[in-house]
């Protein structure tokens, strides 16, 4: 095994969550700081908790607020209101014609 090929092996690196010691495991660096673990996550612990980290709640509410949605049903209503124009008969297409086989 090449030794300058691998990177540097830390038996006992230490992962905090929250500025605490939660486990000891081996990696490639000497600390780690992790924001979800096991011990903080809803399905190993049962309780249900909502994390909205990045705003995304606020986001979706700002976009759908105030009259978002009636703007849609005009858009429908005006739509349905206005006779739609009858189609244009499109033309036969020609038939086309056969490839010659390749031998």
């Amino acid at each position: 095994m090449k030794s300058e090929i691998h990177p540097k092996w830390f038996p006992e690196c230490k992962v905090s969550y929250r500025g605490q010691h939660v486990m000891t495991v081996g990696a490639t660096v000497p600390e780690m700081n992790v924001e979800v673990w096991s011990g903080s996550h809803p399905f190993y612990t049962g309780q249900k908790t909502f994390i909205d980290t990045a705003g995304r709640v606020e986001r979706f509410q700002r976009k759908f607020a105030g009259d978002y949605f009636k703007k849609d049903a005009e858009k429908k209503t005006d739509a349905a209101a206005k006779p739609a124009a009858a189609p244009a008969a499109k033309a036969p297409a020609a038939p086309k014609a056969a490839a010659p086989a390749k031998k």
